[in-house]
């Protein structure tokens, strides 16, 4: 019994310094300047710049959308594009 509590002692005794070695093996150096922080964010003012966009790419969707409906209505097929808007 106790050389089986000696055994399953002894590899995890071993292996911790096994670990630290390999985490430092892999934690590479930092090249380069080392930036600052990033300034604060003010959420309030990110989420309507959010908004907006979103209302912007909904707004050039719907434009795009009608665009491509028109021009394949004067490309021949206004009687199919009429048909369907009465």
């Amino acid at each position: 019994m106790a050389s089986g509590g000696r055994c399953g002692g002894a590899p995890a005794h071993e292996d911790e310094p096994r670990r630290d070695e390999r985490t430092e093996q892999q934690a590479p150096a930092p090249q380069g300047p080392v930036l600052p922080p990033p300034p604060p964010v003010d959420y309030g003012v990110f989420m309507q710049g959010l908004v907006q966009a979103m209302q912007t790419r909904a707004h050039t969707q719907a434009a795009l959308q009608a665009q491509l409906e028109a021009q394949i209505c004067l490309d021949g097929a206004y009687e199919r594009c009429t048909a369907g808007k009465s």
